[in-house]
């Protein structure tokens, strides 16, 4: 066996041991005391079990620590270095974890092994209270060990559920395996006189069990929203897939408790003969295979552990189709079907709700509801399916920044523009000779398209269309700048009515991110005045501009009082260019001297008709969160006192609506 099957070995050793013992000292307490000869043998049969656990516990636990040394360096030899385990267990969180767990451990294995003579009630429940403490919270420091603690930002809160999560399914699942056997032992002939002990601890442990498992199910969905985030992370990478089949063995787990609960429950104190016994045996049974079930889970989970998130993995989307709304394409009688169906499926669900609470008739209720709801369903959905790829969810490697789509650019006009034309609207001279027509890349529609759809289809080309596959002649690298360009001219075909005047409250336009230098100082970025100050980025040509960078400067104070910078970039890439700008009016904002011809490149796309004449002078304001807001050009209102860029400033100072940053990667 590989180190790799060891080590998740030992893990799901330690995980198992430390849920019995839980729910061991669980049902226990839950169960309470009897001095009926059945139950007190049962009693004695777990105590020697829990002593198994509590040794298993600390040699897997000791086992895992040295899989984990071996994780962190690499090499399979590391797993037998003392000295390797020292580091880890000292300089890790994995490790400072480590101790705390097995400190609280080694206590919880010195009450089981050293426990003394039970004189009283208080001492027979304070053992088991104790050793529900001390595993519980063993147990649940687990969760500052693993993904949950990574979770960025809200790492404390994800922890804690995930805490909570680990305690619900301790006093749950560990509990099944005790109940098991008490049942096992009462159902007998020979064990009657357990029989109404095994019937109120059942009884208890349904009631607690469901809470725990309505605990476990929102805990669950918590941290699966954290780890996973979308959809396609879910049916894409392997974390969602351990995932789905996590739930895959959870849905019989559910399926048996209801039998146990509404069946076999009730028919526990029937007659004895005929009724009770063969019903409690045959609850043991079930239990039995849910605990079965539970331990196949809990492996899961141990996979689940070394396996990197589906938030931060790359989704390979395996149906041929999504839901999109707005479709990226116009589809006739889309909107009225939407509403049709969707009015339908509420029918099918409040019928769904109405049926439960019916009584004889709540099959024929439930099932005609739920005839309704698939029906309402299958007229709304059709509309909104869209073609998808196996790239569809992919996410961008390469930021969204003004380099990226300057390459892109370049790399558009040599390989695309013959067809698709040199302004992106689908008119190339190449164009008259394709099957179909290109694709107009500046009409908005393209930016409903995933960053992925985008990507397939420069990699892979468009059947029947004539567009052939780019992927043997660029680079990832180089079909994610045409991606990052092609996201840009769709954003500047949608931003056509950006005007001098701010629109409140509806960020939606993302600025790209540029790296500039001024001088020989350090390099910045956009990003740097992130959630500090709003940015006046200004596209100037000398010496037309240089009235205007002079009003500028003049008001530079009071635009810096207002939590506003300006950055200027040269539209001629900025060759000598402080010595040209001249001492009067001195200049004092940053004027770009390094990374202009980036700048230049990319925003220069969302000034109207500049591909056909570059502009000489553009202005953009950027808010706080990285969106572009307004737009001023020389024929702009105001623009020769600079008052309307002061009163729009102001627009963007009082607005009071919380937005995410912008996207850092095209979607």
């Amino acid at each position: 066996m590989s180190m790799t099957a060891l080590g998740l070995c030992a893990r799901w050793t330690h995980v198992g041991a430390g849920v019995f013992l839980v729910g061991t000292f669980a049902f226990l307490l839950l169960a309470g005391r009897s001095d009926r000869l059945t139950v007190v043998a049962w009693e004695r049969r777990l105590t020697r079990w829990t002593r198994w656990a509590a040794g298993l516990l600390l040699l897997s636990g000791l086992l895992s620590l040295s899989y984990q040394a071996a994780v962190v360096t690499g090499r399979s030899e590391d797993a037998l270095s003392a000295a390797t385990m020292l580091r880890v267990a000292g300089a890790t969180q994995f490790g400072t974890v480590w101790l705390l767990r097995h400190g609280l451990l080694l206590l919880l294995a010195g009450l089981i092994l050293l426990r003394e003579r039970e004189e009283s009630g208080w001492d027979w429940a304070a053992f088991r209270g104790e050793g529900l403490l001390l595993g519980g919270t063993g147990l649940g420091l687990l969760a500052w060990a693993g993904h949950a603690a990574a979770v960025e930002p809200g790492g404390l809160a994800a922890a804690g559920a995930d805490a909570l999560h680990l305690l619900a399914v301790g006093v749950w699942l560990g509990g099944l395996l005790p109940l098991a056997l008490l049942l096992r032992a009462a159902g007998q002939e020979v064990g009657a006189d357990a029989r109404p002990f095994a019937v109120l601890a059942a009884r208890s442990f349904s009631q607690i069990s469901l809470i725990a498992v309505l605990a476990v199910a929102a805990t669950g969905i918590w941290n699966a929203s954290n780890q996973i985030g979308n959809v396609a992370s879910l049916l894409g990478t392997r974390y969602g897939h351990l995932l789905l089949l996590k739930l895959g063995l959870f849905v019989p787990i559910l399926a048996l408790a209801a039998v146990n609960r509404l069946r076999l429950l009730p028919a526990l104190s029937g007659e004895a003969e005929t009724v009770g016994r063969p019903a409690m045996r045959r609850l043991a049974s079930f239990v039995a295979l849910e605990s079965a079930l539970g331990a196949a889970i809990l492996g899961v989970v141990i996979l689940m552990s070394v396996t990197p998130p589906g938030r931060h993995a790359e989704p390979w989307w395996p149906l041929p189709f999504r839901f999109a709304y707005p479709p990226p394409h116009d589809v006739a009688g889309a909107g009225t079907r939407l509403l049709v169906g969707s009015q339908v499926a509420l029918v099918g669900v409040l019928g769904l709700v109405a049926g439960w609470f019916l009584g004889w008739r709540r099959r024929l209720v439930v099932g005609v509801a739920a005839a309704v709801l698939v029906a309402g369903l299958g007229v709304a959905l059709p509309p909104l399916a869209v073609e998808a790829y196996p790239t569809t969810y992919r996410r961008s490697p390469i930021p969204y920044q003004a380099a990226s789509i300057a390459d892109g650019r370049h790399l558009y006009a040599t390989h695309c523009a013959a067809c698709h034309g040199r302004t992106a609207e689908g008119d190339g001279p190449d164009a008259a000779g394709l099957p179909r027509k290109p694709a107009n890349l500046s009409d908005p529609h393209v930016g409903r398209h995933t960053a992925g759809d985008l990507f397939w289809w420069l990699t892979r080309g468009i059947p029947g269309s004539g567009m052939s596959g780019f992927g043997d002649r660029l680079s990832e690298a180089e079909r994610w700048d045409v991606v990052n360009f092609l996201r840009t001219v769709s954003a500047a075909g949608r931003a056509r009515g950006l005007t001098a005047v701010v629109e409140p409250d509806r960020p939606w336009l993302v600025a790209p991110d540029f790296t500039y230098a001024v001088g020989p100082g350090a390099s910045r970025s956009l990003k740097d005045y992130r959630g500090r100050r709003l940015v006046l980025l200004v596209l100037f040509t000398l010496p037309d501009s240089r009235p205007r960078l002079g009003q500028l400067a003049r008001n530079y104070d009071i635009l810096q009082t207002m939590g506003a910078d300006v950055v200027a970039a040269p539209t001629d890439g900025g060759d000598q260019i402080i010595s040209r700008l001249g001492a009067s009016p001195r200049i004092l904002f940053p004027v770009v001297t390094d990374g202009a011809r980036e700048i230049v490149a990319a925003y220069s796309l969302f000034q109207p008709a500049a591909w056909r004449s570059p502009p000489t002078h553009v202005e953009y304001l950027i808010d706080r969160q990285g969106y572009l807001r307004a737009r001023w050009t020389p024929d702009a209102r105001d623009w020769a006192e600079a008052t309307g860029l002061l009163a729009e400033i102001q627009q963007l100072n009082q607005e009071t609506i919380s937005v995410p940053p912008a996207e850092e990667h095209v979607h």
